[in-house]
């Protein structure tokens, strides 16, 4: 799990079935795949401890 702020509205699609919309504003826990799926689309930020250990430089998030 991961902690994400939403910067745009973000649907997330863990199956061709399913889809989770994300509003613009929202910050919470979500899935490290979400998480970093809409980060890498420039549509959320990291939030929260994640925020600081990608500030501190570290490679990867602990799971």
């Amino acid at each position: 799990m991961a902690r994400v702020k939403f910067t745009k509205d973000f649907d997330y699609k863990p199956t061709p079935q399913t889809t989770t919309g994300y509003k613009a504003g929202w910050e919470g826990t979500v899935k490290r795949e979400c998480a970093e799926e809409a980060v890498a689309a420039g549509k959320a930020e990291w939030a929260g401890k994640d925020a600081e250990a990608k500030q501190d430089g570290e490679a990867e998030i602990s799971r």
